[in-house]
Formats: structure tokens, C-alpha cells, sequence
């Protein structure tokens, strides 16, 4: 006999090598069926949250569905970043993307914002006389969203993408940059803005308001900027700020100049008692 196995011993061995390789073969499939699932995840999460709000904001507003086709719309803005680098995505990147869903000319009705975004979405819920960015398909789509591509992928990522401090053509701040544009390409009449009268200095010069918006005012398409300073309980800043100064001398010639300090508290007061808001 020696130090030969007995029968019984090989067979337990043996069976014993064989359930360990073929749990080591199952593990190795579910890792690669996960990665090849989890790839395209967040693309496909990612699409259908656009298709989704892209339909729900043209149920809201009663567009023609033939008039707006959301696959369409997704083709477009994918082709903007998708196999580009995350880093150089030019705002005429997304050029035939906002050319296909161009905003409308609403005078008098264009509401701007700067460091006031919640205050004013909320009054704009409410008061339906102005509109924002956010509050056109486009915007209303993408707001609070993240995306890029990656050069050599044809997927669409959520995570790991750029921010404006790693490079300044990123596919989201080109996106932005290129539809704020575009919205105060179609601001007319009296157009209203919201600024933060809680910061030192409520007309940012690096703001996209100061560097992309006001540069795009001209008469007499535009016939004045109406500052809403939003001020909070221990606010210093007035209308008499330096930069509201520097504002107004970077107006176009003969656009008029108007500036009225509003708490924040009487704004909500509004939002919750229409009834007591001043007409549009």
C-alpha cells in the first residue's frame, strides 16, 4: 500500500479541485458579464433621464411632439462630446444642438441669474411671466446634470468627468456657455436680472452673466437690464455698489439702467401669496 491514496480519498480530492474551478470559472463570468452590464449603465441611466425630461417638459408646455423629436434631440447632443476628449469639447461643439432647438424671443420676459439660482427658480415656478434658461427645454433637460466622453469610447460617462478648474472646455460649461449665449441672443425688451446683494460683489467680472450675457445686450433689441438686488438679513451691499457701476458703464449705448434692492424674505412672500406680487 505504501503512501498510495485510497480510492475513496482520490475521489473526495479530486471532486473537491473540480468545485473549486468551477466556482473560480463562475466568478470570473459574473466579473465580466458586471463590467460588460455596468459599462453602458451609466449611458443608458443617463439617456433615458434626458428622454424622460425632455418629454415630460413638452407635456408641461403642450409642445407638438413632430415638432420636437427627444431621440432626435439626444442624437444631437451626443454628437457634441462622445470620442472627444472630456477637456476639448469647443462650445461649437453643441452649435447644431441649440441651432435645432433654438430659444424663443420673449420680450421683456427673460429672467438672469448670478449666485441667486434657488431664489429665483422658485420664483419663476411661480410667476410664469419670466423665464430662465432652466426653464426652456434645453435647460429644464440638462440642469444639475453631468456628462463627458472619452476619446476612442463611444459612451457617454456621469463620473470621473471635468470640472471648469481642470479645463475650460469641458463638455458641460461648452454646453452652458453656448446655450446662455444663445438665450441672451433672444432676451428683448426690458430684460431682469437677480443678484446676490449678500456677496461683496454682486456683478462678478468672471461671472458667464459678465462675461456672456451683458456683452450680447444691444439697442434697441434690449431697452434696459432691471437688477433685482436680493438681499438677506445683514446685508451691506446696495444698489450703490462698485460693481452694479461697472455694470452699467459695460451696458450698450441706450440701454437703461435700473436697480432696486429686495429681500429675499419679501420675494418668498411673494411666491407664497401671489396674490400679493406686484404684476408682471
Amino acid at each position: 500500500m505504501g503512501d498510495t491514496e485510497s480510492g475513496p480519498a482520490q475521489r473526495i480530492r479530486k471532486r473537491r479541485r473540480n468545485i473549486g474551478i468551477g466556482i473560480a470559472v463562475a466568478v470570473l463570468v459574473l466579473v465580466i458579464i458586471v463590467v460588460a452590464v455596468a459599462v453602458p449603465l451609466s449611458l443608458r441611466t443617463f439617456k433615458r433621464g434626458f428622454i424622460q425630461r425632455c418629454e415630460d417638459f413638452k407635456d408641461k408646455k403642450g409642445l407638438i411632439r413632430s415638432k420636437y423629436d427627444c431621440e432626435k434631440i439626444w442624437g444631437l447632443f451626443e454628437e457634441a462630446y462622445v470620442g472627444r476628449d472630456p477637456c476639448k469639447v469647443p462650445v461649437e461643439a453643441f452649435k447644431p444642438l441649440l441651432n435645432a432647438v433654438p430659444f424663443k424671443r420673449k420680450c421683456n420676459q427673460t429672467m438672469l441669474w448670478s449666485k441667486t439660482k434657488a431664489v429665483v427658480h422658485d420664483f419663476t415656478k411661480k410667476r410664469k411671466c419670466f423665464e430662465t434658461l432652466e426653464d426652456t427645454l434645453l435647460g429644464s433637460v440638462l440642469d444639475e446634470m453631468n456628462w463627458c466622453g472619452k476619446e476612442g469610447s463611444n459612451e457617454t460617462f456621469t463620473t470621473g468627468c471635468p470640472e471648469r478648474t481642470d479645463c475650460v472646455f469641458n463638455a458641460r460649461d461648452s454646453f452652458w456657455n453656448g446655450a446662455s449665449a444663445a438665450f441672451a441672443d433672444a432676451a428683448c425688451g426690458d430684460v431682469t436680472v437677480m443678484l446676490a446683494g449678500s456677496v461683496a460683489t454682486p456683478f462678478y467680472d468672471k461671472s458667464v452673466f459678465a462675461t456672456i450675457e451683458v456683452p450680447r445686450f444691444y439697442s434697441p433689441r434690449v431697452r434696459s437690464l432691471k437688477v433685482v438686488l436680493v438681499t438677506k438679513k445683514n446685508s451691506v451691499t446696495n444698489c450703490d455698489n462698485e460693481s452694479l457701476k461697472d455694470l452699467q458703464r459695460k451696458l450698450g449705448k441706450g440701454i437703461k439702467y435700473n436697480c432696486t434692492k429686495m429681500p429675499e424674505d419679501k420675494i418668498y412672500d411673494w411666491i407664497s401669496d401671489p396674490e400679493d406680487c406686484v404684476p408682471c
